[in-house]
């Protein structure tokens, strides 16, 4: 099951767990409430979770995958990662599913604090347009996943600051009137 928790304000490695002293962990629930990021867990290997998987991508609209890996095997890996680290956001959602390996994703909560977000394989998380968020791999420094996209894929990082844009003004609103959760069944 995926964990998430608020991080520390430590310069250290970003592939650490960077935990609060004590740790402050999150539920889903909560995660969900205080940045819009959804979570699914699947098990292409079930049935019922593939099911779901194609139920998830007719209902979003998820019309184009690919996969991508990144692993310290990979030429260009060190600025690869450097940029995905860089806070950002997309006009659209960012869809991934943890085929293997794991990582951190990072989002800002409603007072800006960042919550760590750890994925593994069988993990699919959605997070929403207009969220600032960031990407790093672990200290295992591999992982593989399927990114969906509605339409023709974009992925355009807009570094902070991108707040005149209108997904971010839209989230905005999202976040201050709560997010409706949406039904994959």
């Amino acid at each position: 099951m995926v964990r998430a928790w608020y991080m520390n304000n430590s310069n250290e490695d970003q592939r650490l767990e960077h935990h609060q002293t004590p740790p402050k962990f999150i539920s889903l629930d909560t995660l969900y409430n205080e940045s819009g990021v959804e979570y699914f867990k699947i098990d292409r290997n079930r049935i019922e979770d593939e099911k779901i998987l194609n139920e998830l991508k007719s209902s979003r609209g998820f019309s184009f995958e690919d996969e991508i890996t990144c692993s310290s095997n990979h030429s260009g890996y060190e600025e690869k990662l450097k940029i995905f680290f860089e806070e950002h956001l997309h006009t659209d959602d960012e869809i991934r599913y943890i085929l293997d390996g794991s990582g951190y994703f990072d989002v800002r909560d409603k007072q800006e604090n960042w919550i760590r977000i750890e994925v593994t394989r069988n993990d699919l998380i959605i997070i929403p347009a207009g969220i600032y968020h960031r990407f790093t791999l672990d200290t295992k420094d591999y992982i593989k996943a399927k990114r969906y996209f509605v339409g023709e894929p974009v992925w355009t990082p807009h570094n902070r600051p991108a707040d005149n844009m209108n997904c971010r003004k839209e989230y905005l609103l999202k976040l201050k009137n709560g997010f409706a959760r949406k039904s994959i069944i």
